[in-house]
């Protein structure tokens, strides 16, 4: 277990340097979501104003749900290929942990790196506002990371193909724009949407957020299958990368960019 956590904070400790190192790009990462939700909301106020009053709690939701999963889906690919271009990835893939492990916490540390953009998001957009929604940091805690954990699991899935086919960002913009489908979907009236990755998160989200729900006081139903969906999806991802790390090692292409 020591070693596990040594791995962690070394992992942590060299994404807090690079943070640090291009600091401009940190930030300006930063500023460009705010910006692009302030355009949405003063953009839709100036087109629009009754209707978007009448939606800023699901905007403000739905723009801080869309963000995560798109840090979250896409950091493991990035990061992967950032290795490649550096030349450090035979590196990792040698670690006496594993490979799958190293890459586990990095997708961990990322988590964590997402939860905090998103919080201070978050407060930002309901500065902007003037909306201020019910948070509960334990309960959003837990059904963000249940909310996420499929899109990671995607994210492992497109991980692995990275590691075989190398330039697969084309492919980026058509996912990340299905999340924003995904989180608008209306499971209320059509149950079986519940089974697609983010639309049974999001509504519980939506409720503890605008309704001023805790986690335990959502339907027992409802949690059971987000478990259970998280662990589907993240199961699969993690076995398409495995697949994807040994044909990679097979045709000697892991450390290719």
């Amino acid at each position: 277990m020591n070693g596990y956590l040594v791995l962690f904070r070394a992992i942590a400790a060299k994404s807090v340097a690079l943070s640090r190192r291009y600091l401009v790009n940190t930030v300006m990462g930063f500023v460009t979501l705010y910006a692009f939700f302030a355009l949405l909301f003063f953009g839709g106020r100036f087109v629009a104003a009754d209707l978007i009053s009448r939606s800023v709690g699901p905007l403000v939701v739905g723009y801080f749900l869309f963000t995560m999963a798109v840090s979250a889906y896409a950091d493991l690919t990035h990061d992967l290929t950032d290795e490649a271009q550096w030349g450090t990835l035979e590196q990792l893939s040698m670690s006496p942990f594993g490979f799958t492990t190293v890459v586990t916490a990095k997708t961990a540390v990322n988590l964590l790196g997402t939860f905090a953009t998103g919080f201070v998001l978050l407060l930002s957009m309901m500065l902007t506002t003037g909306t201020w929604l019910s948070v509960a940091p334990l309960s959003l805690a837990v059904l963000g990371l249940l909310t996420l954990l499929p899109v990671v699991g995607l994210g492992f899935a497109f991980g692995g193909a990275a590691l075989v086919y190398k330039q697969i960002e084309k492919v980026f913009p058509l996912v990340q724009l299905s999340f924003a489908g995904l989180i608008a979907l209306p499971v209320r009236e059509h149950a079986v949407l519940k089974l697609l990755p983010m639309s049974l998160g999001s509504h519980a989200v939506q409720r503890v957020l605008t309704d001023g729900l805790r986690v335990w006081e959502l339907p027992l139903v409802d949690l059971a299958a987000l478990v259970g969906q998280s662990v589907v999806y993240l199961a699969f991802g993690l076995l398409v990368f495995r697949a994807g790390t040994a044909k990679a090692r097979e045709q000697g292409v892991l450390g290719h960019y």
